[in-house]
């Protein structure tokens, strides 16, 4: 490879506008490190820029206030929203809407649309089913019942349902409840056993019809609802009526009882994201600003650094405050990826203006050394960076990600690209007018420091072994990324819960510190524990179809129920479901008018009617099971819903699998839904759309870096330089997910893409420094050495700083927000790294295949 090689194609006169090649640098450095009086060009758009910086500094800081200010007001009048938890990624989705479409098919008639529910369980160490209990239960359902203020539709305890079975005119919590305190014990153990094997008591299994006894009982509260309520409203009536529970004698919300809802869960996983940011903000801003210090090492320029990151940030909330995109757990990971751009960027700028200055040039001509020659490096890696973004919207998952990640990018490459070196340059001048003292003005990275002497690790290796050591990378690359494709795809509502261990380090922490209260942990435990199921424990097979009305559709539910697979719960050989089957048996065992009906219209005597199943509709629906029978069969009987639960030891993806083979098994139009259902369709999609984004951001990135390394130097072949050592980047970054057990989810599912922008970032520079030193020095190894102990140092105090300072967000309470920090983390350490090893044997690598086998002028590759 020589000075005259890297010359743009002869076929373009040498001082003709289409001379790309040589636009790129006016100014370089000469073997002495002072400025060279030959000229690369002189790009228009670089030359505006300078004379600005440069000539009017003063005018370009306070022309970037006024549109901070704009922004800033931006973010006050159009944000303030915010999505939390699974919703933000589910909505929208097939399975979804789906789901919507049944609630919809079940909200006809009579009944309004809107409504939420809520669960409350109560414990007893000795016995929830005794007689003391079952009436607190009742007092509880006749006291929320009776308020008008919570507007509840329903409430059914193992209590009521024990009362209808000792007296079945008992239909008021008030009428149940004496119904229960004048039973014997003898009338009130047969009571259970019987509303057991009728109806099913909602207790934990540790519960048998012989003891008549549990330790765990659950409460189901139905609210009407306007239709337009939100959550806030659905979570007030819970809490409203948690406090009732409260107030009942024998019971105590901090001890034996507990509320839960969608609703809560949804404001705890608000609270989590301001109880994790109350902690882990503060935290990274002081690791960022102790190595900000560290790497700028003069207050000026320090402040100045922070105040480009603030505005950056601003810029960003004021376009999602314009756009009306809300905040969300998805976006949370955006501004850690702009702060490390921008601090990058900035540190770049500053280190690469040092070694100018000591040089001996001065305030202007350091600064448009600097610009001239970042300039560009810095909009290759911002728009490589933005492509590795906007791969992102191919999905509707990460559309929203995409987009601010992208508008945020080019944000930072204005401040970062013009804003900061004006500032530089106006507050250096005042400085020198003002005899203010200057700290710490050497770069990083110089050949004397200690530093200097360790960042040339990988050109020594270029020197000595460059193709054992490049092809021992690529090796280990291809072996990480095989390893990463075992990658477990994951994502539920557990998804964004801390464990108990992380949650207990955070109580230890002293106010304002300290989190909240949440409930969703001790619920859980209930569940899995207790009543041996998830907290999505069933799936709905939903049945819309005017068969429903033939002789055989109770038949053909019931027959999908027999032989179910092993991830159900089963009732000896069929699934352990809640059907309109179940509502029948129900009621006909209670009413014996009801029976007859049943028993007139079943040929075969098996309790299930395959004759005028319409009279035995109109029976049910005019009977005083109605309102049951509303919910699992639509009143113009053209849906029904078959809720199956899960066994708890069963994979999500098993229970979906299960429930699309009962569906598609189903002669009627039937589909399977729920919110397992949604979960999987969600981690479905989202597998999909990471290799997609990944597969969109690295042929973008190639032909972006092709095409630019072939414009502006004539030489295409830098473009794919770049690449080596990204690529090897993102395969440890796959092979790492495996290695510690990181599941991909639709908060992580941007990385693969984005770590291409991140590793393109740090090669940029390099690669972009080295064809400056190459041009000026005709020496491969005397190039690389000058790029990695001044270019490489700027990148070592930003690796430093973006994975300690960011890298903080593995402390967090939501696990996905952790374990997306880990992830960033890991991404800029191997992008940083293989930059310093891998980047120079690759360079030297294709000096010696260009010097034995030459090159052809006809091909821009070489």
């Amino acid at each position: 490879m020589t000075a005259q090689d890297r010359q743009p194609p002869e076929t373009a006169p040498e001082d003709s506008d289409s001379n790309r090649s040589s636009s790129v640098i006016s100014r370089v450095t000469n073997r002495d490190g002072g400025p060279d009086e030959t000229t690369r060009g002189d790009d228009p758009i670089t030359r505006r820029v300078n004379s600005l910086i440069t000539n009017r500094p003063w005018t370009v800081v306070l022309a970037f206030v006024v549109l901070t200010a704009l922004f800033l007001g931006g973010a006050m009048v159009g944000g303030g929203e915010q999505e939390a938890g699974t919703d933000q990624f589910t909505e929208g989705t097939a399975e979804a809407d789906a789901l919507e479409d049944m609630q919809e098919d079940f909200e006809r008639g009579d009944r309004a649309s809107g409504g939420t529910t809520a669960q409350l369980f109560v414990t007893d160490e000795h016995n929830v089913l005794s007689k003391p209990t079952l009436l607190r239960m009742l007092e509880f359902q006749d006291r929320i019942q009776t308020d008008d203020d919570l507007r509840v539709a329903s409430a059914t305890s193992p209590a009521s349902l024990i009362a209808m079975e000792l007296d079945p005119k008992a239909t008021t919590a008030e009428a149940q409840y004496r119904a229960i305190d004048r039973a014997s014990q003898r009338q009130l153990e047969a009571a259970i056993a019987a509303a057991d094997e009728t109806r099913g008591l909602p207790v934990s299994t540790d519960f048998t019809p012989e003891s008549a006894r549990a330790d765990v009982a659950q409460i189901a509260i139905t609210y009407e609802t306007p239709p337009m309520a939100q959550t806030d409203d659905y979570a007030d009536l819970q809490f409203e009526t948690q406090a009732i529970a409260d107030d009942i004698e024998g019971f105590d919300t901090d001890d034996n009882v507990v509320i839960f809802g969608d609703a809560i869960l949804e404001e705890e996983t608000l609270q989590l994201l301001g109880d994790t940011a109350i902690v882990v903000f503060p935290a990274a801003l002081l690791l960022i600003l102790f190595f900000l210090l560290v790497a700028y090492r003069d207050p000026i320029d320090l402040a100045l650094g922070l105040v480009a990151l603030a505005m950056t940030m601003i810029w960003t909330f004021g376009f999602m405050g314009i756009a009306g995109i809300p905040f969300s757990d998805a976006l949370i990971t955006v501004f850690p990826l702009l702060l490390a751009v921008g601090i990058d960027f900035g540190i770049h700028i500053i280190n690469r203006y040092r070694e100018e200055r000591t040089a001996g040039a001065s305030i202007g001509d350091a600064m448009e050394i600097t610009t001239t020659q970042l300039f560009v490096a810095l909009l290759i890696v911002t728009l490589t960076t933005v492509f590795s973004f906007a791969a992102n919207l191919l999905s509707e998952m990460t559309r929203d990600f995409g987009i601010v990640a992208a508008a945020g990018i080019f944000f930072t490459f204005l401040i970062f690209g013009v804003f900061l070196p004006a500032g530089k340059v106006g507050l250096d001048r005042l400085r020198e007018r003002t005899r203010i003292p200057s700290f710490g003005q050497t770069p990083l990275g110089n050949d004397q420091s200690l530093l200097g002497r360790v960042l040339p690790v990988g050109v020594h290796i270029a020197r000595a072994a460059p193709v054992v050591f490049l092809v021992v990378a690529l090796v280990v690359g291809a072996g990480s990324a095989a390893y990463g494709t075992g990658v477990e795809t994951e994502f539920d509502d557990e998804a964004f819960f801390p464990d108990e261990e992380r949650l207990e380090q955070y109580e230890t922490l002293p106010e304002p510190l300290a989190p909240g209260e949440y409930t969703f942990l001790t619920v859980l435990d209930y569940m899995e524990e207790d009543f041996e199921q998830g907290l999505d424990g069933s799936v709905t097979i939903y049945v819309e179809d005017p068969a429903l009305r033939s002789d055989g559709a109770l038949r053909e539910i019931n027959a999908s129920l027999q032989r179910p697979p092993e991830a159900f719960k089963t009732d000896g050989r069929q699934a352990d479901a809640d059907t309109i089957l179940d509502t029948i048996e129900a009621q006909a065992a209670a009413d014996p008018e009801f029976a007859a009906t049943v028993e007139r219209y079943d040929s075969t005597g098996d309790g299930i009617p395959d004759r005028n199943i319409d009279v035995v509709y109109d029976a049910l629906f005019d009977s005083a099971a109605a309102d049951e029978a509303a919910n699992r069969l639509t009143t113009d009987r053209s849906a029904t819903r078959i809720d199956i639960p899960v066994d708890v030891d069963a994979d999500q993806d098993e229970a979906v699998a299960a429930a699309r083979d009962v569906a598609d098994g189903m002669d009627m139009d039937a589909t399977a839904t729920g919110q397992l259902v949604i979960f999987q369709g969600v981690i479905e999609q989202t597998t999909e759309s990471s290799i997609t984004s990944l597969i969109v951001a690295f042929v973008l990135t190639v032909a972006f870096l092709v095409v630019s390394y072939w414009w502006l130097e004539g030489r295409a072949i830098y473009g794919l330089i770049n690449l080596v050592p990204v690529l090897v980047a993102v395969a440890l970054l796959a092979g790492s997910m495996r290695l510690f057990d990181i599941p991909l989810s639709p908060i992580n599912a941007p990385i693969l893409s984005v770590s291409i922008g991140l590793g393109v970032d740090y090669t940029v520079h390099l690669m972009h420094r080295f064809v400056d030193e190459f041009e000026a020095r005709d020496d491969t190894y005397e190039a690389l050495l000058v790029t990695v102990q001044g270019t490489g140092g700027a990148l070592t105090g930003s690796m430093l700083t973006t994975v300690c300072g960011l890298g903080v967000l593995y402390f967090a309470l939501i696990p996905l927000i952790m374990e997306f920090g880990l992830l960033l983390a890991l991404g800029v350490f191997y992008a940083w790294l293989t930059s310093l090893l891998v980047l120079p044997s690759t360079v030297v690598v294709w000096d010696r295949l260009e010097t034995r086998y030459g090159s052809s002028d006809r091909l821009p590759w070489t």
